[in-house]
C-alpha cells in the first residue's frame, strides 16, 4: 500500500480509498508541452498582460490586508532556504524503501501536514522556464530538474474560517497565505532534513515553484481534477487546502492515483460555476488542453477577480461553496462515504447541500476585523 499501514498516523483514512493505475482524467504525456511559469495568471497580471490596473493591484492585493500581509512577509523570508548543500555522506538508513517512504511521510505529518503523498516526478510537471513576479527584471530563466521523486504536502485552510467567510471578503487571502506559508515551512524543513540524510532535495511553495502542482497531486494520490479548472480536489478536504512539494533523488515507493467518483460528481454538480462571482468556471463539458483532459477555466477572469477585488482580499468562493468542503464530523463523514461510493446518491447530495444552506457565511464564527491598507503606507482604515 505504498507505505500506508492501517493505523491512525494520517489525518484522514486515505488507505480506504480506491487506488487506480492512472488518474481519472486523461493525460496524454506525449502531447504535453512544458509551460513557462510566465504563463500563470498572477505572473501575467504582474507583467501587465491584463492591464495597468491589475498590474498595480498585484503589488498590494496581499499586503492590503494586515493578516495576509504579515503571513506573506514571513513566507517570503523563508525563500533562501528552499535549496542547499547536502551532507557529504549518506546516512545509514534501512535497506528498505517502504520503511523509508513511511518514515518520510510520518516526518511530514509530524511537521503538521494534513495530507501527504509521494510520486515519481513527472518530467512534464517541471516548468520550462522560471519567472518570478517578485523579480521580473530577471526575466524568464530555463529550468531543469535531476530529481526523481516528489513529496506533496497539503495544509487545510481552516474549516471554521471557511464556514464564516462569504468567499471573497477580507480574510480570503489570509486563508490562502496561512496554508501557503505553513506548507512552505513543512516543505523547507523536510527538504533540509533529506539533505542532511545525504540526498538532494528542494522545496517548492507559493509563489516559489519550479513545478506545476496538479500533475504531482494527481499522481501522488491526493485528489482528482475538479470542475474548477486546474484545481485538484481532496476527498476529505475538498479544495480547502494549499500544497507544497519537495523534489528529491531519495528513492521512495510512489503512491497510486485515487478514484472517489469526482468526475461523475462534478459533471452533475456545477455549484462552483453557478456561484463563481467572475464567471470564470465553466458549466460545460471537459476539453483536451495541452494533453490534459479538464474542465476549462477562464484564467483572466479568475485572476482579475482575485487580484482586483475592491471589496475584499482575494477570492475563494469556489472553495467556500464546494460540497466537499465540509468539517470532518461523523455526519459529514457518512455523507462523504455515500458520495464516494454510491453513484445514484450523488444527485441527491448536491440537492441536499443547497437545501441545508451550505455555502452561505456563518457569521457567528467570524473572528477577524475588516481592515485595509488603502494606499500602501501602512495606515489602516475600515473598508467602505
Amino acid at each position: 500500500m505504498s507505505g500506508y499501514l492501517k493505523r491512525n498516523w494520517e489525518t484522514f483514512p486515505m488507505e480506504k480509498l480506491k487506488r487506480v493505475d492512472l488518474p481519472t482524467t486523461r493525460i496524454n504525456k506525449d502531447q504535453i508541452k512544458r509551460k513557462s511559469e510566465r504563463q500563470a495568471g498572477f505572473c501575467k497580471a504582474a507583467a501587465g498582460d491584463y492591464g495597468e490596473r491589475l498590474q498595480k493591484e498585484m503589488r498590494r492585493f496581499v499586503p492590503k490586508y494586515p493578516i495576509s500581509g504579515a503571513i506573506a512577509w514571513m513566507r517570503d523570508n523563508m525563500r533562501p532556504f528552499r535549496d542547499g548543500n547536502m551532507a557529504g555522506s549518506k546516512a545509514p538508513l534501512p535497506n528498505n524503501t517502504q520503511k523509508i517512504t513511511r518514515h518520510i511521510k510520518e516526518t511530514a505529518y509530524f511537521l503538521r501536514s494534513d495530507a501527504v503523498g509521494v510520486c515519481e516526478l513527472p518530467a512534464y510537471s517541471v516548468y520550462s522556464h522560471q519567472f518570478s513576479f517578485k523579480d521580473m527584471d530577471a526575466g524568464e530563466r530555463p529550468l531543469k530538474s535531476n530529481h526523481t521523486h516528489a513529496i506533496a504536502v497539503l495544509i487545510d485552510q481552516d474549516d471554521r474560517t471557511n464556514q464564516a467567510f462569504n468567499g471573497n471578503d477580507w480574510i480570503s487571502n489570509s486563508m490562502s497565505m496561512m496554508s501557503y506559508a505553513t506548507s512552505g515551512f513543512v516543505a523547507i524543513t523536510l527538504a533540509e532534513y533529506i539533505r542532511r540524510l545525504g540526498y538532494s532535495a528542494k522545496a517548492h511553495y507559493a509563489p516559489y515553484y519550479d513545478i506545476m502542482l496538479p500533475p504531482i497531486l494527481l499522481m501522488a494520490g491526493l485528489g482528482e481534477l475538479s470542475r474548477m479548472g486546474d484545481t485538484v480536489l481532496h476527498p476529505f478536504m475538498g479544495p480547502r487546502f494549499k500544497a507544497a512539494v519537495v523534489t528529491t533523488d531519495l528513492p521512495m515507493i510512489p503512491d497510486k492515483p485515487i478514484d472517489f467518483g469526482l468526475q461523475d460528481f462534478c459533471s452533475r454538480c456545477k455549484k462552483c460555476a453557478r456561484e463563481c462571482p467572475s464567471g470564470a468556471i465553466s458549466d460545460g463539458d471537459k476539453i483536451m488542453f495541452n494533453g490534459y483532459e479538464k474542465w476549462p477555466l477562464n484564467v483572466k477572469k479568475c485572476t482579475t477577480m482575485r487580484v482586483g477585488n475592491q471589496h475584499g482580499s482575494g477570492c475563494g468562493t469556489c472553495v467556500k461553496v464546494c460540497p466537499w468542503s465540509k468539517p470532518y464530523t461523523p455526519f459529514h463523514r457518512a455523507v462523504n462515504w455515500t458520495m464516494r461510493n454510491v453513484k445514484f446518491a450523488r444527485r441527491f447530495g448536491i440537492w441536499g447541500d443547497d437545501l441545508m444552506g451550505y455555502g452561505k457565511p456563518d457569521n457567528k464564527n467570524k473572528w477577524w476585523f475588516d481592515l485595509e491598507d488603502k494606499n500602501g503606507d501602512g495606515i489602516l482604515s475600515i473598508p467602505k
